[in-house]
C-alpha cells in the first residue's frame, strides 16, 4: 500500500471524516479498506467474503446517516469490518481484529457507541431494527434506524416474522436488502429464486418507475401515488405485479448497483426521506477485489489465514490430524452408502460441518435447507416418522434456535434423530456468539433424549454409528479443530447406552471427563502420581445422559474425591449431573467440579489463552484438585477419619 493510500485510511477516525471526503476521493477510501481487510485477515483469519462485499454500501451508509445517533443493525454482523473501521477502530486494533485486545470479528455493544445491536447469528437484524424503530415512534424521537440484510437472512423465519410486522409497528424504517446470492454456501429454496428473478427483471422496476414518475407529476401527485400504491397492494396486480416486499407493505427500491457510490447514496437519501417503511434492493458481489474470494465464495465466506497473492490457506503444521468436522463427514458417506436411510441435514453449513462430502458423493441423501435451524430440526422429525434415519448437523451455538424444536418435536415423540454438535466448546477467533458452551446444560433436562462426547475421533465415529441405531433421539458433542489422530476402526463399535469407560483405577481421587477434557485428565492424573504419590483414576464419561450412576457410585463409596472436567458451562452441566445422582442416592462423597463460569467468555487469540484467563489452563485445574484434595485431607484428620 502506497504512503499516500495510508495516509487516506488512518484519516478516517469516524463518521464525520468519512462524511468530509470529496466524492472523488471515495473510490481511493474503498480500494484501501479492501486492502487493509485482505491483509488482516490474510494473517488474522476471519469473514474476507462478506466485507469485500459491502465496501462501497457501508460508505455510502455512513455518508447518508448519522451514527451512532442513527442505527445501523446489521444482519450476522460478519460483514462489519468496514463500519469499524469507519467508526474509530482501525490501526492497530483493527490489525489484531479476533485476537486477544483486539477487536471482535462480530458487531459487539460493549466495545463502540456505534455498535447499535450485537449479533452472530443470522436472521435478527429486523426484528432488532423494528424494535428500535417502534421505540423510537413511542419516544417521540426522529432518529434513523436502518437494518442491513443479507438476502440469505430472508431464509430464516424470524426475518419474515418481522417482515409480516414492519407496517403494523412503525412508518419509518429502512431496509437495505444486500443481496449477493451467498449466505455461507450457495443460498437455496424459493426466496434465494424469487429475489434471483426480481433482480434481473429490468420490465418489473422499468413500469413501477415511469407509473410513478406519472402519477407524481400530475396535480396532488404525491396524494394520488399513494393511493395507487396501496390500491395494487390489495388487488390482484391487475397492470403490474407488486414485489413481496410491497405485499407487505413496504415501499420497493431496486435492485441497484451496491459498488455505484453515488446511485447508492442518492437512494439511500431518497429512503432517508420517506414516511414509509422502504426496503432497498442492493446488488453486491460477495468477495469483489480478491480474485481467490470471488473464485471461491464459500470458502472465503470465513477463512483462516491464507495467501493474499494466492488465496491458498496457510498450510497446517505437519502431522496435524483431520479435524472432528472432517472425520464426521467422511462417516456420513460411509453409512449413508450403506443404509439408505440415513440422510444428513445442515442449514447452510455442508463445508464447516463436514457434509459437503457427503453432498458430493451421495446427493439423494444430503438435505441444505438454509439459514433455518428451527425447519432443519422439524423437517428431521418429520423424515424420521417414515422410517428415516436422518442426521442433523448443526453447531452447538445454532442448535439453540431450536430448542423448542428439540423438546416439542423430537424429543416428545421420541423420534430417531442423531444430532451432531459441532464446535462444542470454544470457537476462540469468533466469541460469545459462537462458543458452545451451553448445549450440555440446555439437553441434560430434556426426557427421552441421550447426551454423548467422544474423547477422540474414533470414538466419536463409534458414537454417530449408536445413535444412528439407536432408534431415540440422540446428541453428540465434539469439538472445532483437529482430532488426536487415531486410525478410525473398519467396522464401528456399537456402544452400550450408559456406561462409562474406566481408563485407570484410583483409590485417592476419580477424574471424570467430557471430550478433549479427558486427555487434560490423564495429565493430571500422571502429575499427581509423581509429584505427590496420589492414586488418582481416569474415567471417559462418555454419556451425560443417561450417566453411568451405577460406576459413579461404587467409586464414590470407596473414593474420597470425585472431580468433574467439563468443556460447558458449570451451571446445569455435567459436573451438576453428578452432583444430583449422588444427592439422590443420599452419597455424600466430595465432589470438585471443573468447566467454565457463570459468564460469557470473550473472544481470543487461542484455546490456551482464554481457557487460562478463566481457570481451565492446566496448570489452574490441577491446582484446583490439588488444593480440594489437601483441604479435603486436613478436614478427615480433623474428624479422626
Amino acid at each position: 500500500m502506497s504512503e499516500a493510500k495510508i495516509r487516506l485510511l488512518y484519516k478516517i477516525q469516524g463518521p464525520a471524516d468519512v462524511k468530509a471526503l470529496p466524492a472523488a476521493a471515495l473510490p481511493q477510501l474503498a480500494q484501501e479498506i479492501r486492502e487493509e481487510i485482505i491483509a488482516v485477515t490474510a494473517n488474522r483469519g476471519g469473514h474476507v467474503g462478506p466485507n469485500l462485499g459491502v465496501v462501497e454500501l457501508t460508505l455510502a451508509l455512513h455518508r447518508v446517516f448519522d451514527t451512532p445517533t442513527d442505527s445501523l443493525v446489521f444482519d450476522v454482523a460478519h460483514q462489519g469490518y468496514v463500519h469499524k473501521l469507519l467508526t474509530g477502530r482501525g490501526g492497530d486494533f483493527f490489525s489484531r481484529l479476533r485476537q486477544t485486545d483486539g477487536a471482535s470479528g462480530f458487531l459487539y455493544r460493549p466495545e463502540s457507541a456505534h455498535d447499535s445491536f450485537g449479533a452472530g447469528h443470522a436472521g435478527t437484524a429486523l426484528s432488532a431494527a423494528l424494535g428500535m424503530a417502534t421505540a423510537r415512534d413511542l419516544k417521540g424521537t426522529s432518529e434513523h434506524v436502518v437494518a442491513v440484510c443479507g438476502d440469505a437472512a430472508f431464509t430464516c423465519g424470524i426475518t419474515l416474522e418481522a417482515l409480516n410486522n414492519v407496517v403494523s409497528s412503525t412508518k419509518r424504517l429502512v431496509v437495505v436488502l444486500n443481496d449477493n446470492q451467498w449466505s455461507i454456501a450457495r443460498n437455496v429454496g424459493a426466496m434465494a429464486k424469487y429475489l434471483n428473478r426480481l433482480s434481473t427483471s429490468t420490465t418489473y422496476n422499468r413500469i413501477h418507475h415511469d407509473l410513478e414518475k406519472f402519477f407524481t407529476g400530475l396535480p396532488h401527485g404525491h396524494e394520488m401515488n399513494q393511493l395507487w400504491m396501496k390500491w395494487k397492494r390489495e388487488t390482484k396486480d391487475f397492470f403490474v405485479n407488486s414485489s413481496l416486499f410491497e405485499k407487505f407493505g413496504l415501499r420497493y427500491i431496486g435492485p441497484i448497483d451496491g459498488h455505484n457510490l453515488e446511485e447508492l447514496q442518492k437512494n439511500l437519501e431518497f429512503a432517508r426521506s420517506c414516511d414509509v417503511p422502504v426496503l432497498l434492493h442492493v446488488m453486491t458481489v460477495k468477495g469483489k477485489g480478491l480474485d481467490a474470494a470471488l473464485n471461491s465464495p464459500e470458502k472465503f465466506h470465513g477463512v483462516g489465514g491464507f495467501d493474499p497473492s494466492t488465496g491458498d490457506s496457510l498450510k497446517p503444521k505437519p502431522g496435524t490430524p483431520p479435524a472432528y468436522q472432517d472425520q464426521f463427514g467422511s462417516a456420513m458417506v460411509r453409512f449413508a452408502k450403506a443404509d439408505p436411510r440415513v440422510v444428513g441435514i445442515t442449514a447452510a453449513m455442508p463445508s464447516g460441518t463436514g457434509l459437503s462430502r457427503l453432498a458430493a458423493e451421495v446427493p439423494r441423501q444430503f438435505f441444505d435447507v438454509g439459514i433455518a435451524e428451527e425447519h432443519a430440526v422439524l423437517f428431521a422429525a418429520g423424515m424420521a416418522t417414515k422410517g428415516m434415519r436422518p442426521v442433523c448437523a448443526i453447531y452447538s451455538t445454532f442448535l439453540q434456535r431450536a430448542y423448542d424444536q428439540i423438546i416439542h418435536d423430537v424429543a416428545l415423540q421420541n423420534l430417531p434423530v442423531t444430532f451432531c454438535l459441532d464446535r462444542a466448546g470454544l470457537s476462540p477467533n469468533d466469541g460469545p456468539t459462537h462458543h458452545g458452551l451451553f448445549d450440555l446444560s440446555y439437553l441434560r433436562c430434556v426426557p427421552n433424549l441421550t447426551v454423548m462426547q467422544p474423547k477422540d475421533e474414533d470414538e466419536l465415529v463409534d458414537m454417530l454409528h449408536t445413535g444412528i441405531e439407536l432408534g431415540t433421539p440422540a446428541f453428540i458433542r465434539y469439538p472445532r479443530g483437529p482430532g488426536l489422530g487415531l486410525k478410525i476402526k473398519d467396522k464401528p463399535e456399537k456402544l452400550e447406552i450408559g456406561h462409562a469407560e474406566v481408563l485407570r483405577e484410583g483409590s485417592n481421587i476419580v477424574l471424570w471427563a467430557l471430550g478433549p477434557m479427558v486427555s487434560d485428565a490423564i495429565a493430571i492424573a500422571d502429575r499427581l502420581r509423581d509429584e505427590e504419590n496420589l492414586s488418582v483414576g481416569v474415567v471417559n464419561a462418555r454419556f451425560v445422559r443417561p450417566l453411568d450412576r451405577t460406576l459413579l457410585l461404587s467409586q464414590a463409596a470407596v473414593v474420597p474425591l470425585i472431580v468433574t472436567l467439563e468443556d460447558n458451562v458449570l451451571a446445569g452441566g455435567f459436573g451438576t449431573a453428578v452432583l444430583e445422582a449422588l444427592q439422590e442416592a443420599n452419597c455424600p462423597a466430595a465432589v470438585e467440579r471443573i468447566g467454565w463460569p457463570d459468564r460469557f467468555v470473550e473472544h481470543g487469540s487461542n484455546v490456551e489463552i482464554l481457557r487460562a484467563a478463566h481457570g481451565l489452563s492446566a496448570e489452574h485445574m490441577h491446582r484446583r484438585v490439588l488444593d480440594r484434595w489437601r483441604h479435603l485431607s486436613a478436614e478427615r484428620v480433623e474428624a479422626g477419619a
